[in-house]
């Protein structure tokens, strides 16, 4: 209790020296409006969530950084070098050996490969160098109340953000992030950390910014809570002729073509898929001259963003980490 006093105390004086979320001492309407929403539904006192988001500051970097995702998507040929690159693998295995028997442990219980849950760290922050610099409640709040786009889903994300403060998980003034207000070393976003994220060290405590056990394990546990299907295939290349798979490729990122409906399309998986497995088209490469089959393994890393080209970076990444780590493993034991 003495350590909530003077935390709210802290913030009181913070206040006093920032000024207001609007700028003359009150809450904008929509803010308001926000604050009294929360304090019905959750049973929150209004004098406190005013205090914190009062704190918040718009940061027009953050509305030019979404808008320019939403903009100019990069096609995969150009997309793939920012993440599937030596650099990144080097890292990859090293973050494995390092978390070798963490990430066993992971697998195990999850049911995740390993070189999933290292490669989607690896992409998400270069396995835990760079989690983010913006102050994540101004993140949450300008991109709840002053973006164009998806207000409704970061309103979701803010309320979810002040829950896990109000309960004492975060420090709203401290936490920093993505300019999306993703959190630490996996990039959760606050429904995620409250959802997903798991004690795997046991020590009472989610920590998904210092130390890398409870990153490995909620990792994990998200792919498995979204439906990772254990020792299931990602993704198979495939093979195209005509041009009736053309239009499987427009049919969104969620699998739903049969080994029948590729077949009439004309595309053939190079690896035997099975005749009920749902699968979706991708289209890689330079020019589209590269086709994947992505599956249901595929489709949950998309769960993490929902953006093909980060579930093939993922994928691919995940592929040369575990190549790139058993080339070298070979070569030692041979030269004993």
């Amino acid at each position: 209790m003495l350590l909530r006093v003077v935390f709210l105390g802290a913030l009181a004086l913070a206040a006093s020296r920032a000024g207001a979320f609007e700028g003359d001492g009150a809450l904008r309407p929509e803010v308001e409006a926000f604050v009294q929403d929360m304090s019905v539904r959750h049973g929150l006192g209004g004098a406190e969530l005013r205090l914190i988001l009062r704190q918040a500051r718009k940061q027009p970097d953050i509305l030019r950084a979404m808008s320019a995702q939403a903009s100019s998507p990069r096609p995969w040929y150009r997309y793939r070098p920012s993440f599937v690159n030596p650099e990144r693998i080097a890292g990859g295995v090293r973050f494995w050996n390092r978390y070798a028997e963490l990430l066993a442990r992971a697998e195990r219980e999850y049911g995740v490969p390993a070189e999933i849950i290292v490669a989607t760290i690896g992409v998400e922050t270069v396995y835990g160098s760079y989690t983010g610099s913006h102050r994540v409640l101004d993140a949450l709040t300008t991109l709840a109340f002053d973006s164009p786009r998806r207000a409704d889903f970061f309103r979701g994300e803010l309320e979810q953000f002040l829950l896990l403060v109000h309960e004492g998980v975060l420090d709203p003034l401290r936490m920093r992030g993505s300019y999306a207000g993703a959190m630490g070393v996996p990039q959760f976003l606050p429904s995620s950390f409250r959802n997903y994220a798991v004690d795997f060290d046991g020590d009472g405590m989610r920590k998904l910014w210092d130390g890398a056990a409870d990153s490995i394990g909620s990792v994990a546990n998200y792919y498995r809570s979204f439906g990772w299907q254990a020792g299931r295939p990602i993704a198979v290349p495939a093979r195209v002729e005509g041009e009736g798979y053309a239009a499987l490729a427009e049919q969104g990122i969620e699998p739903r073509f049969d080994a029948n409906a590729l077949a009439q399309a004309g595309v053939t998986p190079t690896a035997d898929i099975g005749a009920d497995t749902a699968a979706m088209l991708v289209l890689a490469g330079e020019g589209g001259n590269e086709y994947w089959l992505g599956l249901n393994n595929f489709y949950m890393i998309t769960r993490y963003n929902r953006s093909v080209n980060y579930a093939m970076a993922v994928f691919q990444l995940a592929r040369e980490i575990r190549a790139s780590r058993e080339s070298t493993r070979a070569g030692r034991e041979s030269g004993r």
